[in-house]
């Protein structure tokens, strides 16, 4: 008797386990949507709608882009922990993610909890950019210019607690140093304020400066990486005047918490095919990236490795949103 409750409860859980195996086996049937935290034009959404047009050849299916900016991203962030757990609800995010749960006290959902890992897609260096007609061409002139401006001179960030303002903020503690903090809705916005002038200094991630970098319109001053960026080798890293100063953000996807193993393992593998392909690494490298590409296991490493390091800058800068 013993031994048929066994074997009946084994045969249970493999029938059970069937429909998502064959779920699993026919996905997708649908166009899948790509939720991004950002307006158009900035870091993660640049990186998105690269691996959505490769990974929607690959898998013969849309990946549609929808863009919810709005509380360092969170808004989109919600809207995908809130979704059912079918692999048709994708959320493209970036360190930025990681970054709120020591920031915000009510983000409506955990993203240890409430998401699941799929790829770190790749890595790009932050840039401290800045206006042309702004005073300052180097790191040390940056610092010597805010010290005699003590809390005039602003920065943009793409938002409360995201990776500029985490760059910016610990470029103030290592500096001893009062800048501003603006707050914009993505890089792209960050970009064209920059071009216009009605904000004359940022930290922002390469894609959405790049481009205006190249024509002039924006000025690098250094980069955040520990070594100099292959795509400005001629603009040094804050470090080389700020020993010790590092920062760069990254960029991956996730899914709802729910969504079958199975799914989750396809959507890794399509994407670290795609960011192997030639045109890929191509454009990364054009926007100053890196490709990346891990596995569910890597990836989830790199969060809570990324979550600990954040809180503890959070905490030394109060860094706190409502």
């Amino acid at each position: 008797m013993q031994e048929m409750t066994i074997t009946r409860g084994v045969l249970a859980a493999a029938l059970a386990i069937l429909p998502v195996a064959a779920s699993a086996q026919a996905y997708p049937t649908k166009p899948i949507r790509i939720l991004v935290g950002f307006a158009p034009g900035g870091g993660t959404d640049i990186m998105a709608r690269v691996i959505a047009a490769k990974i929607g050849d690959s898998m013969k299916q849309q990946f549609i882009v929808d863009n919810r900016p709005g509380a360092n991203a969170n808004l989109a962030a919600k809207v995908a922990a809130d979704s059912p757990g079918d692999g048709y609800t994708l959320l493209f995010m970036s360190v930025a993610h990681i970054m709120s749960k020591p920031v915000y006290k009510n983000l409506g959902y955990d993203i240890e909890r409430d998401l699941t890992p799929i790829t770190i897609v790749s890595s790009v260096p932050n840039v401290v950019v800045a206006n042309p007609a702004l005073p300052a061409r180097t790191v040390k002139e940056l610092i010597a210019l805010a010290k005699s401006k003590p809390g005039e001179l602003t920065y943009a960030t793409s938002g409360v607690g995201s990776p500029e303002h985490f760059a910016g903020e610990m470029f103030k503690m290592m500096t001893k140093t009062n800048l501003l903090p603006i707050p914009y809705k993505g890089g792209g916005p960050i970009a064209i304020d920059l071009v216009a002038g009605h904000v004359m200094s940022g930290f922002s991630t390469m894609p959405p400066v790049i481009p205006h970098i190249r024509s002039g319109r924006i000025r690098a001053i250094a980069v955040t990486t520990e070594k100099r960026a292959a795509v400005l080798p001629d603009v040094p890293t804050v470090g080389e005047t700020v020993p010790g100063y590092v920062m760069s953000t990254w960029y991956g996807a996730v899914a709802p918490a729910k969504t079958p193993r199975e799914i989750i393992q396809r959507l890794s593998q399509e994407m670290v095919k795609a960011l192997a392909l030639p045109d890929v690494k191509e454009k990364l490298a054009a926007l100053g990236a890196d490709v990346v590409g891990t596995t569910p296991e890597e990836t989830a490493v790199i969060f809570r490795t990324d979550l600990a390091r954040f809180t503890k800058v959070a905490q030394a800068a109060n860094i706190r949103a409502d």
